[in-house]
């Protein structure tokens, strides 16, 4: 009853753009490893069997994606299911740990899919990488309902303060997908929204240039020039890419590119530039969030030059 049937990630179900066939397979790909880890969330009896599942059909590059899924699915049988409701930890404490990023991410579809407040999704997982659940929100609006999201450009109404923000650094990252990376039309796209809400949008975009990669080394260059004065916030999304595959051990190439075209360094190097940055972390406020503090000084490091 909870299933995602795999053609619901194809670009002609989802309406996307996209010239490239070679481009639309690649981001086809990542939706179908989502659906499988999704689905193997939803079958597996236990976090152990889960990971084997995904190490059975999921390749190493695209194991983020379906750790996503997983995500999404224990989250989703967490709040649903009487009885107990650690799945979603047992997974973080776990296999998952290294995929922490990304499951973060998944958890956070589920406020798409359940009448759930961010707000009591929030208090269930962790205080620093658990605002990566409302990017998650945002990338599901983007993806499933661009038209609102991207084209008319709402926000949901159940979303104040920081966690508006962090939706816009979801629906920055379904950007690249609902474009189908084109780096001519992604700029226009981002420039109709309000001044306000771009910075966070290019941030998104960075992430899904670095995790999910498709473009040339040229094109991805042409992509930084057009972030302008919001270069930092593009780099900091890509270190936030080069940090998430580290840990998780799933170098890529295409994230080393992003990571020397955009941040001007190795991915190894941009991915301790974003683990420096979570440092000695204050408190944070709910205006600003130690997550939010994170983020700035990540793109602080690339204003003046990491």
């Amino acid at each position: 009853m909870f299933g995602i049937a795999p053609e619901e990630t194809s670009f002609a179900r989802r309406g996307f753009r996209g010239d490239s066939a070679a481009v639309r397979e690649r981001l086809e790909r990542v939706g179908s490893c989502f659906v499988a880890g999704y689905h193997a969330g939803l079958e597996e009896a236990g976090c152990e069997a889960l990971a084997a599942r995904i190490d059975r059909e999921v390749d190493r590059d695209h194991r983020g994606f379906a750790y996503e899924g997983a995500g999404m699915a224990l989250a989703l049988l967490d709040t649903l299911i009487p009885g107990r409701r650690d799945r979603l930890a047992r997974l973080l404490a776990g296999p998952g740990d290294a995929q922490r990023y990304i499951v973060n991410v998944g958890a956070g579809w589920i406020l798409a899919r359940l009448p759930l407040s961010p707000e009591r999704l929030l208090a269930r997982l962790d205080p620093l990488l658990g605002w990566l659940a409302l990017d998650g929100y945002g990338f599901h609006e983007g993806y499933f309902r661009w038209p609102r999201s991207v084209a008319r450009r709402e926000v949901p109404r159940k979303l104040r303060g920081y966690a508006r923000r962090g939706f816009d650094q979801g629906l920055g990252r379904s950007l690249w997908f609902v474009d189908g990376a084109d780096v001519e039309r992604l700029p226009q796209t981002i420039g109709a929204f309000p001044p306000e809400r771009r910075p966070d949008l290019w941030a998104g975009l960075g992430l899904a240039v670095g995790y999910a990669g498709g473009r040339s080394e040229a094109e991805t260059a042409e992509l930084r020039r057009a972030a302008g004065p919001l270069a930092p916030a593009l780099a900091q999304g890509v270190a936030f890419a080069a940090e998430a595959r580290e840990r998780a051990g799933n170098p890529a190439a295409h994230t080393e590119l992003a990571a020397r075209v955009i941040c001007g360094m190795s991915a190894a190097q941009a991915a301790e530039v974003a683990r420096v940055a979570a440092e000695g972390l204050p408190a944070g406020r709910p205006e600003e969030p130690a997550y939010e503090v994170w983020r700035r000084r990540i793109q602080d490091r690339f204003r003046k030059g990491a």
